[in-house]
């Protein structure tokens, strides 16, 4: 699909009104009892209008698709949507309003079509990775003839989300880096800004260094065609040199100063041996338009932008980060302050904006004229990207509530702890077959054996998308750790935050992906504490999964301070669309997890499932005798 640039341009315009006046209308128009400032991030919006429009309006994005957004772009894609006719008009003044649009992209509680809630930052970075790995898993075990994936995950994400500890230990764990995932693509805002700062020093060297020794295709939307041309004319190269070594702050501080005060710092701060060469290729620039050349970024050229996505199709199987140097507050009147992370426009700077962006007088909420070049692009846009609508109904599950038994024959033992019950139950699901247990999929961040998957990982297998080769001097184990694509268990290294990153997209796998999973994870339960963050947003996410936090409570007394889960329970108790058991008896550990899968299968009112187990056996005769009664 090939569209002029001079259209996209003038729906970026349009885009970056929206977005700018949807917090305007929450800050000063909407009525406020306690004239509480409401937010909204309108430099942070501004600083991935182009990104988003490029990304949905250009033509490289195709239905099926799945893109989070960055948290503070939220009313940029609600304008986006609102352009395509998946968003009702009432909805543009609703910004932060209790039953409105949600202060971050909500896949609950937003009324457009939402791939990825995001809000707690670096989660809507790690999400469509774990996704993208679900579908993966999905494709080999009920698609396995579909080849290379179709579908594409896509994160748009702000610079300073990178420094989040989760962010990494996602792209480094080993089952990640071990699958084919070059239907990843990640796109970075930089716009060299945090909340407070710009952020110093010349940081992208050092994570564009990181993300290639970790094995992912790493690409730049750096300068825009005006500066690219700037610099292929006589002294060009001095130019680039001058603005690829300036740290941040300089960088963010040239591009606000008055023209002549820019080419004197620019000149008297270069290398002596480069002022002649600048001096030549500056002479043409006028003062008035020298800080728009230096301005010039490809995170803000539509067709730089459009140039890079169509290249990260050729990554060779490799995930792709791309880099879009950008400005924070882009097209509004304090870009690159320093301090505009929590800046509002004026009612007097709307009325600017609004003149200079050619907005209808009479309608701040105007979408483009049906006969319009943009008004075309929107609904061709529409149709190719949502063909079946904004939110079509999703095929009924193959497995239903009613298919999972009220019990497991199980063996009648004097003694048992919950923990051994727990996974002689999987042991019995795998064993009894169908499709209940075909779609059931075990994790585990490097604790298997110890909180008793091992009879479950000898019955399924592990899995990986190419089978493992053994070495000829193996030796036989207890365990049959042999990787393959049949496999039902998901080893993860040492990270409670990528667990449960990977049960939600899991478990979330009917929805994005169309193929309904059961995800059940262990984990040691001092440390449910360490992957909270990620548990949060998972069941927020709408997800359904089972974990077992194992071992818990007495059992660990042994183990000393470090290793006590004293506030888990409270976890499992207070956290909503999480449901909490803590079983004593080993029939109640079994109905408990067959309770947890049907819940797992009820996809409009169902919940996720936390059972804390122990590793003390304890005698079954009390129970025994209440069922006798």
């Amino acid at each position: 699909m090939s569209v002029a640039l001079e259209t996209l341009e003038r729906v970026q315009q349009r885009v970056l009104w929206l977005a700018t006046r949807m917090v305007h209308e929450a800050n000063h128009i909407r009525p406020s009892a306690d004239h509480t400032k409401v937010g909204g991030h309108q430099a942070s919006s501004a600083s991935v209008v182009s990104i988003v429009t490029a990304l949905y309006f250009g033509g490289w994005l195709r239905a099926g698709d799945r893109v989070s957004i960055k948290p503070h772009a939220s009313p940029v894609f609600h304008a986006v949507q609102y352009l395509l006719g998946n968003l009702d008009r009432r909805y543009l003044t609703t910004l932060r309003d209790f039953g409105g649009l949600q202060a971050y992209p909500s896949r609950t509680k937003d009324p457009d079509p939402v791939d990825f809630s995001t809000g707690s930052v670096g989660l809507g970075a790690a999400a469509p990775l774990f996704a993208a790995l679900a579908d993966r898993y999905a494709a080999t075990h009920f698609r396995p003839d579909q080849g290379h994936p179709t579908r594409r995950f896509i994160a748009l994400v702000g610079d300073a989300e990178l420094d989040e500890g989760n962010v990494w230990e996602a792209i480094s764990d080993e089952t990640i880096r071990g699958t084919r995932l070059g239907n990843v693509l990640w796109i970075v805002d930089l716009n060299r800004q945090s909340l407070d700062r710009v952020i110093p020093g010349i940081k992208v060297q050092e994570m564009e260094a990181l993300f290639r020794g970790i094995g992912w295709q790493v690409l730049e939307a750096k300068y825009g065609r005006r500066l690219q041309a700037a610099f292929d004319t006589p002294g060009g190269q001095a130019l680039r040199r001058r603005i690829d070594d300036m740290p941040n702050e300089e960088y963010q501080d040239l591009v606000r100063t008055p023209g002549a005060s820019a080419r004197e710092r620019l000149l008297e701060d270069a290398p002596a041996a480069d002022r002649d060469a600048l001096g030549t290729v500056l002479s043409p620039v006028t003062d008035e338009n020298l800080p728009g050349l230096l301005g010039d970024l490809g995170g803000h050229d539509l067709a730089e932008l459009l140039k890079a996505f169509r290249a990260t199709d050729d990554s060779g199987g490799r995930p792709t980060v791309l880099f879009a140097y950008t400005m924070k507050g882009w097209g509004l009147p304090f870009a690159g302050d320093p301090l505009n992370h929590s800046a509002l426009l004026s009612p007097e700077q709307i009325d600017a904006l609004r003149a200079r962006l050619c907005i209808p007088a009479e309608d701040d909420w105007a979408c483009f004229a049906a006969d319009s070049a943009e008004g075309r692009l929107c609904r061709q846009t529409a149709a190719r990207l949502y063909p079946r609508g904004p939110r079509p109904p999703v095929d009924a599950p193959p497995v239903r509530a009613s298919d999972v038994p009220h019990s497991l024959p199980s063996r009648t033992l004097t003694s048992i702890s919950t923990q051994e019950v727990f996974g002689n139950a999987l042991v019995e699901l795998a064993r009894l077959g169908g499709p209940l247990a075909e779609r059931i999929v075990t994790a585990s961040p490097d604790v298997t054996i110890s909180t008793n998957l091992g009879g479950w990982v000898n019955r399924t297998g592990v899995w990986a998308e190419n089978p493992w080769q053994a070495p000829a001097t193996a030796v036989p184990r207890l365990l049959r750790w042999e990787p393959g694509p049949s496999g039902q268990h998901i080893e993860l290294g040492i990270s409670e935050m990528n667990l449960f990153m990977l049960l939600g997209q899991l478990g979330l796998s009917h929805e994005l992906n169309g193929e309904l999973l059961l995800p059940v994870g262990t984990v040691y339960d001092p440390f449910v504490c360490r992957g909270l963050d990620a548990l949060i947003y998972s069941v927020y996410s709408g997800s359904r999964f089972v974990f077992a936090g194992t071992p818990a409570g007495v059992t660990l007394s042994p183990e000393g301070g470090a290793h006590q889960s004293s506030i888990t329970a409270s976890i499992g108790l207070e956290l909503p669309n999480l449901r909490l058991f803590e079983p004593c008896f080993a029939r109640e550990t079994e109905w408990a997890l067959l309770e947890g899968l049907r819940r797992c299968l009820d996809r409009e009112n169902g919940l996720s499932t936390y059972l804390r187990l122990s590793t003390r056996a304890i005698d079954q005769a009390p129970f025994s005798r209440a069922l006798e009664r």
